[in-house]
């Protein structure tokens, strides 16, 4: 009887997909995989929590918290569709700033976020929480339950992300990232078992260095990558020399990478051994073949549901790990 549970135990571990997500484009691939299969993670970066009202808001979980139970407004790609805001335009009545735009609903999960963290519950046990009252299923697990910041450094100083690209909408020049708190972490156990126990680890295909960057930070995340980087596979969020969406190609030129495939296969050639890109980098697959990486070509920007779904299906097909 034991050993009947053991091996169906091994069976169901094989079968489980883990992603590594942040930001607007990974929601997609996210909706996307969780489409098809049933028994995935979702490890999601922290760096651009943000204390905002005496709120703590945290972007990117909620994006994917949204995103799976449909809250999502697809439109801005980040927010609940259809929100009000009476809170903010109360705010700005009496003279505050209102630049971060929170809806009335979206208030209510920072409000309820706050309050539990402040009676000590962890972020970790806060969003497996909102999981299940939204009826997910999806494991979505934060990469760390410390504080780690995601700063970005300009000539006029460093500013949280939130503040640089949200507020300053991104108008000064970057001269580098930090990503301060990391080198202290504690990786989250449950997202450094998922990888290990997981058939195919997929990252999203979200800003290398503001969405992906401040996971891969946290060491024991990025150690327990390299160690299953046979079962690792990176998604493009660039084409040609251009990012799909946000700044993306911005921060990789201030970092002094490439800005292309390659670059990107260049930064995650110690995490992953699998690369998906759009059929029309195809002229850079040789190259990045030389870093050891099998390299996918399909089309992968998604402007729709369909879209999503057709890339999801294809690495879940293609990707052999």
């Amino acid at each position: 009887m034991v050993h009947t549970i053991i091996i169906d135990l091994r069976r169901k571990l094989k079968k489980m997909i883990t992603m590594l997500a942040g930001g607007t484009g990974s929601v997609k691939l996210v909706r996307g995989i969780s489409s098809q299969i049933r028994d995935i993670s979702v490890i999601s970066n922290v760096g651009d929590n943000y204390w905002l009202y005496g709120l703590y808001i945290c972007p990117d979980i909620d994006t994917i918290l949204y995103g799976l139970a449909d809250l999502l407004d697809t439109e801005k790609g980040w927010g609940i569709k259809k929100d009000t805001y009476n809170f903010l335009r109360q705010m700005e009545m009496l003279g505050e700033e209102t630049w971060f735009k929170i809806g009335d609903r979206d208030a209510a999960i920072h409000l309820l976020r706050t309050n539990m963290l402040k009676n000590g519950t962890n972020l970790s046990d806060i969003t497996t929480w909102l999981c299940q009252k939204f009826a997910i299923d999806t494991k979505l697990i934060p990469v760390t339950d410390n504080t780690v910041e995601t700063r970005i450094v300009t000539s006029k100083g460093d500013l949280h992300l939130q503040e640089f690209w949200v507020k300053h909408k991104g108008q000064d020049n970057v001269e580098g990232i930090k990503y301060v708190g990391a080198d202290k972490a504690r990786a989250n156990p449950a997202a450094v078992n998922a990888i290990h126990d997981s058939k195919l680890v997929i990252i999203a295909p979200g800003n290398p260095l503001t969405s992906i960057g401040p996971i891969l930070s946290i060491k024991g995340i990025k150690k327990e990558l390299s160690k299953s980087k046979k079962k690792v596979v990176v998604v493009s969020p660039l084409i040609g020399n251009n990012s799909i969406s946000g700044p993306a190609a911005k921060y990789m030129e201030a970092a002094g990478m490439e800005v292309s495939v390659y670059g990107l296969a260049k930064m995650y050639s110690d995490v992953a051994s699998h690369i998906v890109i759009d059929s029309s980098d195809k002229p850079h697959t040789r190259k990045i073949e030389n870093l050891d990486m099998k390299v996918y070509e399909t089309k992968i920007k998604m402007k729709d549901k369909k879209d999503e779904d057709a890339l999801a299906s294809f690495i879940l097909k293609q990707v052999h790990v």
